[in-house]
């Protein structure tokens, strides 16, 4: 078999499950899809394994599979670049897809959209690995919207709940938003390069360094408007403030889905995006610095969102949103390999917290409130563990693998002197205090301190009147009840996942951001000396592990640990205290700076007071009243005074006919 083939099979392995399950899943029954889709996935990640290793001994691809259509000079292609950014996003995926197809079968047991749910995850991943393997702005429009149109109908899975129905709706239409910039953006690409080929737009690009961007009234550089505009796309599939809203809705999926979208497929498509532009970011340092300041808001301010929730999937969301504004800092700081090293090593650490948040589910009987939890360290040993490794690697804690992205990162925002820098590095810096609290916050809360299962837990239901809490509260266990262990097949994943979680970065940082692994992936401008500085200060894994002991972030995540430990478990009565002093900000916190209030009001109430507007005078009045109405009265009016003409009496026609030949006689004399 030769390699174009192998290339194939990975995304399309995933595809034919899709198609099984999704039309023939009635037939095979539930057992038979769930194995045909798990074993055609891991087909693709076994598959991927062996083109890592090809790709590793330097063999890379660039080329067209299939040629879909022709425009003029412009062709059309379904095209692979295969080099090692793209291997390392296929490893991601598709082994972070494979533990959410395992962890599946538990978690969807009873669900009767069984069937369903595997040939949409399926979808999901085929969708997800044509965009990273694109080689062509066309194809990785269709992956960018593939995966868009899968998470809608994933987030509305359960669609007869109201919420969900309105939060995949609300995902799809903010994506909108962010979809159209991106379009703008391909269109622009092609309008001045002639091409949508990677290749022969990155090697062009600097010859139109100097040029404007042709937009009417505006003086913008023609490539800081192609990366903004593209940019504006990676702010929708990112999350990015203010684009970000549509995550946290998102939880209303089942958990399998949730830690799918949010930990390796959708929500870092537009960190690999960039990354991938990384010839075309280079040659703006305003889009840059617009980056940066947009991931620095996103890291900082949803993090402060996650300290407040109460429902575990919200928090872990909320963390998901932090985290990507630190991904896309480095981006903005030209530490394009930092910021996908994130990528990867928070791909298995927040899945993991996904996938363990819903074996805590499965246990409560589906009661989501944190506030309802404790003391599950004694029921749930494996879930236990495997969510303290990923609470650790978050928080980056040193030797796990979230520290040794994270802390890059923060590395890198200090040594950037772009615009922007400055605020960057203070709100990453104090992102690490405030991640450490509300996921330790979250961990004492489930694993340790007081019994709060089976009882009545009716005083704090009402705490979030605007909380889109679609979960049945009356679900729970009841009195006397204990929660256990869920099934190996939901433990399973959490075990593999948790492995990576803590020895992957420690392996894998010398060669990935100080070695040559992404020479010929990512591009870095001369002048942006960021990456070679942090390359300088590097004396190996344990050493910057070490090292780290001595640095503010160590000790505000330290700080923050320490602080959820004493409010949650010592001292519950201060955090009580402290909302009640501090009740404004809560207010604004509890509901989201009010972003959704402001959308609600101003975006959807505009819409339809426009369309109620278009619809009172455009449609009533004008076309119906005008128009329709309208000219069927003139018609009625002139039959009537025709009607008034028409008396039957022969001398009428006659005198009639005079007075034409008379007028007729007249208009000949004048002209004559």
């Amino acid at each position: 078999m030769d390699m174009q083939t192998l290339y194939l099979l990975v995304p399309l392995a995933p595809l034919v499950g899709a198609i099984a399950a999704g039309l023939f899943g009635k037939v095979l029954g539930r057992a038979w899809s769930h194995r045909i889709t798990i074993a055609l996935v891991g087909v693709s990640f076994a598959v991927s394994v062996v083109i890592f290793q090809d790709v590793m001994g330097g063999h890379i691809f660039n080329g067209s599979v299939y040629k879909w259509m022709s425009s003029g000079s412009t062709t059309f292609e379904v095209g692979f670049l295969i080099d090692r950014l793209t291997v390392m996003m296929m490893l991601v995926v598709t082994f972070v897809s494979l533990m959410v197809h395992i962890y599946t079968i538990g978690y969807m047991e009873e669900d009767p959209g069984y069937q369903r749910f595997f040939s949409y995850i399926s979808l999901f991943t085929f969708s997800m690995l044509m965009l990273v393997m694109a080689n062509n702005f066309m194809q990785l429009f269709f992956g960018w919207e593939a995966v868009g149109l899968v998470s809608y109908l994933l987030i509305g899975f359960w669609y007869t709940r109201p919420t969900a129905i309105y939060a995949n709706l609300k995902a799809f239409l903010v994506n909108r938003v962010g979809d159209f910039g991106f379009l703008l953006g391909i269109c622009l690409v092609l309008m001045v390069f002639g091409t949508l080929d990677y290749q022969s737009v990155f090697a062009n690009a600097h010859n139109y360094v100097n040029d404007m961007a042709p937009i009417p009234g505006m003086s913008v550089g023609l490539l800081t408007a192609i990366c903004i505009l593209l940019f504006i796309g990676a702010m929708g599939k990112s999350a990015q403030f203010p684009l970000h809203v549509w995550l946290p809705d998102s939880m209303e999926g089942p958990t399998p889905i949730s830690a799918l979208i949010h930990a390796a497929t959708m929500v870092t498509a537009g960190i690999f995006m960039v990354a991938r532009m990384s010839p075309l970011f280079e040659l703006s340092e305003t889009a840059l610095s617009f980056v940066m300041v947009i991931g620095a808001i996103t890291a900082l301010f949803m993090g402060f969102l996650g300290i407040i929730q109460n429902d575990i999937k919200r928090v872990v969301a909320y963390s998901t949103l932090s985290q990507l504004g630190y991904m896309t800092v480095a981006l903005g700081a030209s530490a394009y390999s930092v910021a996908v090293f994130h990528l990867m090593t928070h791909a298995f650490f927040k899945a993991l917290l996904f996938l363990a948040a819903g074996s805590v589910i499965i246990a409560m009987h589906h009661d989501q409130d944190i506030r309802n939890m404790g003391g599950l360290r004694k029921y749930m040993r494996w879930t236990w563990i495997t969510s303290l490794i990923g609470t650790l690697a978050l928080i980056g804690t040193p030797l796990f693998s979230g520290f040794y992205s994270k802390d890059s990162i923060i590395e890198a925002v200090a040594l950037s002197h772009l615009p922007g820098s400055g605020f960057a590095y203070f709100a990453v810096v104090a992102g690490v205090f405030v991640t450490a609290f509300y996921s330790f916050r979250m961990y004492f809360l489930v694993f340790h301190g007081e019994e709060r299962f089976g009882k009545d837990h009716h005083d704090h239901q009402g705490d979030h009147a605007d909380e889109e809490t679609s979960h049945d509260h009356h679900h729970g266990l009841k009195p006397g009840q204990k929660p256990h262990e869920t099934s190996w097949v939901v433990t399973l994943p959490l075990i593999l996942l948790a492995i990576p979680s803590m020895f992957i970065g420690y392996i894998t940082i010398e060669p990935m951001l100080y070695g040559d692994y992404f020479l010929d992936s990512i591009y870095i401008a001369e002048g942006h000396h960021a990456m070679a500085e942090l390359r300088e200060e590097f004396h190996g894994a344990f050493g910057m592990a070490l090292h780290a002991l001595t640095t503010l972030p160590f000790w505000f995540a330290l700080a923050g640990a320490v602080s959820a430990w004493f409010f949650y478990l010592k001292r519950p009565d201060i955090p009580e205290a402290i909302k009640q002093k501090l009740s404004f900000i809560y207010t604004v916190l509890e509901q989201k700076y009010y972003f959704d209030r402001f959308n609600d009001w101003f975006f959807a109430g505009g819409a339809r007071g426009v369309s109620g507007l278009l619809w009172k005078f455009g449609d009533v009045k004008l076309i119906d009243g005008f128009f329709v109405n309208g000219s069927a009265k003139v018609v009625g009016m002139f039959s009537g005074v025709l009607r008034g003409l028409q008396t039957g009496y022969v001398y009428h026609y006659a005198f009639w006919m005079i007075i034409g030949v008379s007028a007729l006689l007249t208009v000949r004399t004048w002209f004559e």
